[in-house]
């Protein structure tokens, strides 16, 4: 396995269409764009799939987001995977919605999945996708934590960010952490 890809989730369909759930989402569109077939594995959802002549595995864990790192702790011991093959998939609540930013390593942002992860890798050096989901609008009185369980809205087109995103990991696939930074990360 070249690289192991993480989407983060609540599991349930519930969260389905929730912006805390968008690296299920993304990991579901590669998935789709390449033939994967989801099975249970590693407390999860797995699937593997080739990007050219690599090997890829996608997980969506099904722990729920706060006990994350013990699906992808266990997926990644069983490829025998540096937490730099492993890419992980999440919502940014500090990012306007759209943005994307690969990155390795980095602060946790109160983000729970993160927090999980770190925990059980020992480290926070992987790769991650942010995927900026925005805030509440002005006047709205929710905290973020109750926003990002929330649905995106029509508005939000959740479809092309998904799409974009899913762009990424192929790019990073293709090209490499820094060219695929250099054209993700400017949008």
């Amino acid at each position: 396995m070249d690289l192991l890809v993480v989407g983060l989730g609540n599991p349930g369909r519930e969260y389905a269409g929730n912006r805390h759930n968008v690296g299920y989402l993304v990991a579901d569109e590669l998935a789709r764009r390449h033939g994967g077939a989801w099975r249970s594995k590693f407390s999860g959802q797995l699937a593997e799939i080739r990007l050219d002549s690599h090997k890829i595995a996608l997980l969506k864990p099904e722990t729920f987001m706060n006990e994350s790192g013990r699906a992808v702790s266990a997926a990644t011991r069983f490829y025998k995977l540096e937490p730099g093959e492993v890419l992980v998939i999440h919502d940014e609540g500090d990012f306007e919605l759209g943005r994307l930013e690969l990155k390795v390593g980095g602060g946790l942002g109160g983000h729970n999945g993160l927090r999980s992860i770190v925990q059980h890798l020992k480290t926070q050096d992987f790769l991650r996708l942010r995927i900026g989901v925005g805030r509440p609008e002005r006047g709205d009185p929710r905290p973020l934590a109750d926003y990002v369980l929330s649905n995106f809205e029509p508005h939000d087109e959740a479809e092309t960010l998904v799409a974009r995103a899913a762009d990424a990991v192929e790019q990073l696939d293709a090209d490499g952490l820094e060219r695929a930074q250099a054209a993700v990360n400017r949008r």
